[in-house]
């Protein structure tokens, strides 16, 4: 079932779990509606009863439990779904436009804009370019009588709006209206660089909220993976051209990941039948901490219940390795280190996740360290199966091993930045340098050190350097220049992924700083060095071997 707020889906609910029991504690009308998804049982409790079970000490905590779980869920989706009342026209048009010849036959001219699948197109005139749309042709042409062989200049609007690329969509939004039209030239510095519509300013393919609903409402995995593939750059360019902070931009995509996810969830469970147990799918690493880019990588994993039988470990294998797959088909590719649920390593037990994440802090060996970088950072998905407590109480106890952050502390150390000796950045023999590896992982993993020795256990890393501020873990100005540094390291890879996508090649982390401008590569450079600066200290730990 699903628990809506609005029309967002705010959670998932599986067998075993419940709702109503807020409204029924606080005498207030629901909140949410619930919306079964397919033939479902609900077992109904009488209120005194439910009063009763819920009074007590395990029922407070399940009550607890359950309404933090739902704040978190809803909050995250609603900061990770903003709207682009500001986005700029200029970044939702339509810049390669069909362009049409004035004695272009209206039969011909709508068979480009079918194939195009635009509702309006360019017509070259001798006093600059004209609009035509589909209301046009049948209001010009059909309407009045004339042939599909005649001329689409018969068909050009007169008086068609334009629109600056700088204007807002508010703006031209509010223009469109007011004459009445719903499609508009774009123009830059009074030349025609595109067509745009009203479903394009008031959201359309570029509305992260549209996007959502056409993943929840993919017909199979094709579509899914046609709609996703697609949507995700053209959401990226969009939010970074509404001038969106690069952590709200990664947030966004990555409830489009978590939708994408859960769609394909529900897929593969039509195609391999239901679970034969309860589980929890879990995103791990840069998806757990919310900081997605269109170049990122799935990091996934799969636990399950205790008490499964023999027929559980297959029956995921299979599921796992459609899910995997097909989100490598929706662009985010499979991990290079294999950290897929569709690998074993990464699909077990509840119990063993928990034993497993514990070896790491007790034997913190170069391969448990490698997978506690990854493993530490999770993030519940989706799925009925209780993980996240077990899971966390096993983080909480991490600073108390000193042998594990100090061996953890050494290999933050081992992702060196890319600075010169003078303080200059430092590029390999392409003149580039790998902004991820360079950049965002040693803050990611200075701020997972520093969480851990603190006993914070959430995983986004700008709210693990505010916390170990905040506790007094990390000094103020560390804290500080580490967040500012990640907001810089985020801003240039979205700009880079974004140009990347312009120039019709696959995102990439490699960064020329000399095509930089002048401003953003000094900022850059200050941003690598607060980063060298933080990982000094830990130098100490270098002589402690693996």
């Amino acid at each position: 079932m699903e628990l809506v707020h609005g029309d967002q889906v705010v959670e998932t609910l599986e067998p075993g779990e419940a709702f109503g029991h807020p409204s029924l504690l606080s005498g207030l009308a629901p909140a949410f509606t619930v919306r079964a998804l397919e033939d479902s049982t609900c077992l109904l409790f009488e209120r005194d009863a439910a009063l009763e079970v819920l009074g007590r000490p395990e029922g407070a905590r399940f009550v607890a439990r359950s309404m933090r779980e739902r704040l978190v869920r809803t909050g995250h989706t609603a900061h990770g779904m903003p709207e682009l009342s500001l986005t700029r026209v200029g970044a939702v048009a339509h810049p390669g436009a069909v362009v049409l010849d004035p004695d272009t036959p209206v039969r011909e001219a709508a068979a480009a804009m079918t194939r195009a699948g635009v509702v309006a197109a360019l017509v070259e005139l001798p006093d600059g370019p004209g609009l035509v749309a589909d209301v046009d042709l049948r209001t010009q042409v059909l309407e009045a009588g004339l042939g599909p062989d005649a001329p689409v200049r018969v068909a050009v609007r007169s008086g068609a709006v334009r629109l600056p690329v700088e204007r807002t969509a508010g703006e031209a939004l509010m223009d469109l209206l007011d004459s009445g039209q719903r499609e508009a030239l774009v123009t830059d510095r009074g030349r025609v660089v595109g067509i745009v519509s009203a479903s394009d300013v008031a959201g359309g393919q570029h509305s992260p909220f549209v996007l959502r609903r056409a993943i929840e409402h993919a017909p199979d995995a094709a579509a899914l993976e046609a709609i996703v593939s697609a949507g995700l750059p053209r959401l990226q360019a969009a939010l970074l051209a509404a001038g969106l902070a690069p952590v709200d931009i990664s947030r966004a995509l990555a409830v489009q990941s978590d939708t994408a996810t859960a769609r394909l969830i529900a897929l593969a469970f039509e195609r391999h039948g239901p679970a034969p147990a309860r589980w929890a799918w879990l995103a791990l690493g840069s998806v757990a901490r919310r900081e997605l880019t269109i170049a990122s990588d799935q990091d996934n994993a799969l636990a399950y219940d205790d008490d499964a039988g023999p027929e559980t470990e297959p029956f995921f294998a299979r599921v796992t390795a459609d899910i995997n797959a097909s989100l490598a088909r929706c662009g985010l590719g499979e991990d290079g280190a294999g950290v897929l649920a569709r690998d074993p390593r990464w699909r077990m037990s509840g119990a063993r996740w928990q034993a497993v994440l514990a070896e790491c802090l007790e034997r913190p060996d170069r391969s448990h360290l490698v997978r506690a970088a990854v493993a530490f950072d999770f993030r519940h998905v989706l799925g009925g199966l209780e993980i996240v407590p077990p899971l966390t109480a096993v983080l909480r106890r991490a600073r108390q091993y000193p042998d594990f952050l100090g061996r953890l502390a050494r290999t933050v150390t081992d992702w060196e930045v890319p600075l010169r000796r003078r303080g200059a950045i430092a590029t390999d023999r392409d003149g580039c340098f790998d902004i991820k590896l360079g950049g965002a992982l040693p803050i990611a993993n200075l701020a997972r050190l520093h969480a851990l020795a603190g006993g914070i256990t959430i995983s986004a890393t700008v709210d693990r350097l505010l916390a170990a501020e905040e506790t007094g873990v990390l000094d103020g100005e560390t804290a500080r220049g580490l967040r500012e540094a990640f907001a810089i390291v985020a801003r240039v890879r979205h700009e880079h992924h974004a140009q990347c996508v312009r120039d019709g090649r696959a995102a990439d982390n490699r960064i020329d700083p000399g095509a930089l401008s002048a401003p953003r590569r000094a900022e850059l450079t200050e941003a690598l060095r607060a980063v060298a600066a933080a990982q000094r200290p830990l130098g100490i730990y270098r002589p402690i071997g693996v």
